[in-house]
């Protein structure tokens, strides 16, 4: 089980991926709509793992990514993004991204990337 911190601008997107979380039994701790309240949160959330989408406006996915790893470098980010981003994904992961995820959701795909990242092995 993971303690999850949702970062999407969509409030859709985020009670898609939270009712999913929720129903394999993982904890959502907070959930933000852009990259300044996710750097915020974090820090007095700290969770497992942070689900952040790179489309946002005012701070983008990419920025709010680095800023979290210079305050924990520690910090397990999987960036999700629409169909066709694989540049922004790329930049992202090179970043220091842990994996990413891809909309539409596929709830196995997405369960699979969470377990792999924030479950110790």
């Amino acid at each position: 089980m993971a303690r999850v911190m949702i970062v999407d601008d969509a409030e859709f997107m985020r009670m898609i991926i939270r009712d999913i979380l929720l129903m394999h039994g993982h904890e959502v701790v907070a959930e933000v709509g852009d990259g300044e309240e996710a750097i915020q949160t974090y820090l007095e959330v700290k969770p497992d793992l942070v689900l952040m989408d790179i489309i946002m406006p005012d701070m983008d996915g990419k920025e709010a990514l680095q800023k979290l790893l210079v305050m924990d470098p520690e910090a397990k980010v999987v960036m999700c993004s629409s169909l066709g981003q694989q540049a922004l994904i790329t930049e992202s992961m090179k970043i220091g991204a842990m994996g990413f995820i891809v909309k539409p959701f596929e709830p196995d795909g997405m369960l699979d990337v969470i377990k792999k990242i924030a479950e110790p092995n």
